[in-house]
Formats: C-alpha cells, structure tokens, sequence
C-alpha cells in the first residue's frame, strides 16, 4: 500500500494552487493511496503490443472543412453594439481611465 504523509500531501495542494488544512489533508490520505495503488496496478498490465490511442471509440474526425468564407461588414458587425462610435466597438476602460 502506498501512503503519502500529510507533509507531502499538504505540498502537493501547495504546488496545484491549492488551500488545503490538514484535517482535510488528513482526509485525503487513504484516497491518495487508493489512487495510487490503482496505478500501480495500471503498471503491472502488459501494454506491449497495445497502439497508442487518443479515443476508445473508432470515431473519425467529424470537423467541418476549413473554407474561408466572407465575413461580416463593419456595419454589420456593429448593429447590435450598444456602444460604437461608426468604426469601432466601445467598451469601458479596463485599466482605470485613459490619459491625454
């Protein structure tokens, strides 16, 4: 069995960005090691002449052809806009207010 101390596990949550207690590090001990014996059987399994696949399904690519098409006019792009000045889409400063 596979065990991860609460130090280790509190470091993990640490580099993940994670805020963790440790009561809830604590708690997450046996599913830790759960996890981790599951992949140590996952390694045991003879993958030898197994292809690598992206997909257990045999599905093809379903993606739409890429034909360029002609796109909107500024006009048109614009008519919904609930603020424009004729060329441009308006929006608020998002950086505080501009300087002259």
């Amino acid at each position: 069995m596979t065990t991860l101390s609460i130090d280790e596990i509190l470091k993990l949550a640490l580099l993940a960005r994670l805020e963790i207690t440790e009561a809830e590090a604590a708690e997450l001990a046996p599913q830790f090691s759960q996890i981790l014996d599951f992949v140590d059987q996952l390694r045991e399994l003879d993958t030898e002449n197994v292809e690598p696949m992206t997909t257990a399904l045999d599905v093809t690519n379903r993606w739409a052809e890429d034909i360029p098409e002609p796109g909107l006019s500024r006009e048109q792009a614009l008519v919904n806009s609930p603020a424009q000045d004729g060329e441009c889409f308006l929006v608020p400063p998002v950086l505080g207010p501009t300087q002259s």
